[in-house]
């Protein structure tokens, strides 16, 4: 059943828009509001698929009362209506978000096409927000400790903006999973995430990997190359291991965050880009600021949101929970039957010291499942964990 809201101050108009809407659909379940403040305050206390909001009303016009219910219900559609002499601050409350207007008197075809369209969006906005939130499964974080939870709170709060996120932590505890999450639940998840290792990138071509190159720039260059900025254009770019860029390259990423546009190698063309950053270091960036391997300012344009990755071994309740996630997902890409684990393999592998973070506990996981019996016993574990 559709909810949906008439806040308007004249009650024979209120009459005949609930009359028409209600006649519509018996699924339409139509309540008043006669004026903006008790509109407001209906918002505020129950789910609306839909509001109809006049423009002029005493005590709260419909322009403010539209600010206001953006802010408290953005995914609610506001349909705004309007008088004659109205039509200019209709056409503004458009550009405010509102998602149509319809004029008095209104037309019968208008306002019901506009009601079912208003309608239609809610359920796509709703949709929309329940699939962001079903993260893919080959990116889960998996853990119930207090540290992945507080991981997964800054999530919640930050994917959804363009905050540039700089992500901490030794190698092997998951900093990519993070930053798959941000893009994946965030407003740019149908454009690409492109992934760029700076450790693995030759210092000499990081610039032309990271912003393209023109033919003839260098030797080799035989044709004009996009780049990984252009590539992640209106989607984010992953700079994994951002602390092992050359110092030229780095200068060159600090100008695409301050002016938004990239220059490919021998040209002095900008390109302007939309390109959302995240970034992850194993590195300590204040150590390597002050022994002169790494910009200060690029460092805070990137560490806008820092979000520390912890060590295997600081999250040890995890463990149960991780090898649980690695033996099912391990079955099902080999086709072989699941293996459970004792509470004693589990309670020695807790205790392990685990230097290769959550990577080392995968292979080990692996390790497990191929060589160990159909359970997977203490012994089992104490020969072939070290190996």
């Amino acid at each position: 059943m559709s909810k949906i809201l008439i806040i308007e101050d004249e009650a024979a108009i209120r009459r005949v828009l609930k009359k028409i809407i209600s006649e519509e659909n018996d699924s339409y379940e139509v309540e008043e509001a006669a004026d903006g403040l008790a509109g407001i305050e209906m918002i505020k206390d129950r789910d609306f698929d839909l509001v109809l909001c006049d423009i002029k009303m005493p005590k709260m016009d419909g322009v403010e009362v539209l600010e206001k219910a953006r802010k408290i219900k953005p995914e609610i559609p506001m349909v705004m209506i309007s008088g004659h002499g109205d039509l200019d601050t209709a056409v503004n409350t458009m550009r405010l978000g509102a998602f149509d207007y319809i004029s008095k008197p209104p037309d019968l075809n208008r306002l019901l096409n506009t009601v079912r369209n208003a309608l239609d969006r809610k359920e796509l906005v709703v949709e929309n927000k329940r699939l962001k939130k079903k993260v893919s499964k080959s990116y889960e974080m998996v853990g119930e400790s207090a540290a992945i939870n507080h991981i997964k709170e800054i999530i919640e709060k930050v994917a959804d903006t363009d905050a540039r996120v700089l992500i901490t932590g030794p190698n092997g505890t998951g900093k990519e999973l993070v930053a798959h999450w941000l893009h994946e639940k965030s407003s740019r998840v149908k454009a690409p995430m492109i992934e760029v290792n700076c450790a693995a990138i030759p210092s000499e071509l990081i610039e032309s990997e990271l912003f393209g190159h023109v033919k003839g720039s260098f030797t080799g260059a035989n044709k004009d190359r996009a780049g990984k900025f252009e590539a992640a254009n209106g989607g984010t770019i992953f700079l994994d291991e951002i602390g092992d860029m050359s110092l030229s390259a780095q200068a060159k990423v600090l100008r695409a965050l301050q002016e938004n546009r990239i220059s490919r190698v021998g040209s002095d063309k900008d390109i302007k880009v939309n390109v959302r950053v995240v970034a992850a270091t194993n590195k300590d960036l204040k150590k390597e600021i002050a022994e002169g391997r790494f910009r200060e300012d690029l460092y805070h344009r990137l560490a806008v949101i820092l979000i520390k990755v912890p060590a295997l071994n600081d999250r040890r309740e995890d463990i149960p929970l991780l090898v649980k996630f690695f033996a099912e997902k391990i079955a099902s890409e080999q086709g072989t039957p699941k293996k459970q684990f004792s509470e004693a393999a589990i309670k020695l592998l807790q205790e392990y010291d685990w230097t290769g973070n959550i990577r080392e506990l995968r292979n080990v996981v692996e390790r497990l499942i191929i060589l160990g019996e159909q359970e997977v016993s203490e012994n089992d574990v104490q020969l072939f964990a070290s190996k």
